[in-house]
């Protein structure tokens, strides 16, 4: 597996990040650990997890996992989102940030974080408040890279630009959505990140398992059928009937819709890693195949194509035709 340039840090990952969603629920202990040593085995040397995965299960079973081997691995975790009853148990503000990562530190057998995702933007913060979370962590050692996830493009340069201002250490990474599916990114925020060289992780690269066909069987089940956020992310039929026209695609090439919706993904220049994920080691080993698949700029158009492409971010854009 090749490796990439990870922002402005001057460190290496590997083309494919694991994420560890499953670890504690859908996969047991036993499962996570067989995910995990084919992930190493396939050269995966940048894990992503969050504190609220699972209860902090899966941060748990992955600082099990990890012993031993912490300073061969780039680890990135996430906090926002509640731990708790308490109503100050989540945000982006300093109180809960801190108490979160200790938390997870804790829980990971670890004295620090590679990366740390602001999971969420906080709309009761101030983002300089957002920001000053980050940075007391990084003077702390408790995290090395200050990250956000699922920031809009405005959002993230606001957020570098105060740091700048202040002579904080600044962003290194992003964590968006991004599949043929969701191709919002592709409007501000990867051109942002390419402007800033922000690294980028891109979470959901199959479309939460829609790209594999599965969901285009008659009486199919699944997360699209039981969970009602992805039945509103990915409820309108344009994206079922895209996922149809992409099987269709890869069947003709031979390739596993999985392994290519992945490459499709990190074949995009703004791109570090997607992050790959799984319920069991099997449903895993499509995603890891997909370093096998060479996504040549031409092909990449073709696969773009068969997908709406997002309006672009002005609306005089056609004028300069």
């Amino acid at each position: 597996m090749k490796t990439k340039p990870f922002g402005r840090t001057g460190i290496q990952v590997s083309e494919l990040c694991l994420g560890t969603m499953a670890f504690g629920g859908d996969a047991d202990a036993a499962e996570a650990a067989r995910m995990y040593r084919a992930a190493r085995d396939a050269g995966i040397n940048f894990f992503d997890t969050a504190d609220q995965y699972n209860a902090g299960k899966s941060e748990e079973i992955f600082g099990e996992l990890i012993r031993g081997q912490r300073d061969d691995l780039v680890i990135a975790t996430k906090c926002f989102n509640p731990t708790g009853s308490d109503v100050n148990a989540r945000g982006a503000n300093r109180r809960h940030v801190r108490r979160a990562v200790e938390a997870s530190l804790k829980r990971l057998g670890t004295d620090r974080v590679d990366v740390l995702f602001l999971h969420h933007y906080d709309a009761l913060t101030p983002l300089e408040e957002h920001m000053r979370s980050l940075e007391d962590l990084v003077r702390s050692g408790k995290v090395l890279y200050p990250a956000v996830s699922n920031y809009s493009a405005w959002q993230t340069q606001a957020a570098l630009g105060h740091q700048e201002r202040q002579g904080w250490a600044r962003l290194q990474v992003i964590q968006p959505m991004y599949s043929l599916v969701k191709r919002q990114a592709e409007v501000e925020l990867l051109p942002m990140a390419q402007a800033n060289g922000l690294g980028v992780v891109a979470y959901s690269p199959a479309g939460g398992g829609l790209l594999s066909g599965r969901y285009l069987q008659a009486g199919a089940t699944g997360r699209h059928t039981a969970n009602k956020a992805y039945q509103v992310r990915y409820g309108d039929e344009w994206m079922h009937a895209t996922a149809a026209k992409f099987v269709g695609f890869c069947k003709q090439r031979g390739w596993h819709p999985i392994s290519a919706a992945v490459a499709w993904v990190g074949a995009h220049p703004a791109i570090t890693a997607p992050i790959v994920g799984a319920r069991s080691l099997d449903q895993l080993r499509a995603s890891l195949d997909s370093v096998k698949i060479d996504i040549t700029p031409e092909v990449r158009s073709q696969i773009a194509a068969l997908s709406r492409t997002p309006a672009p971010a002005t609306d005089r854009n056609d004028e300069q035709k």
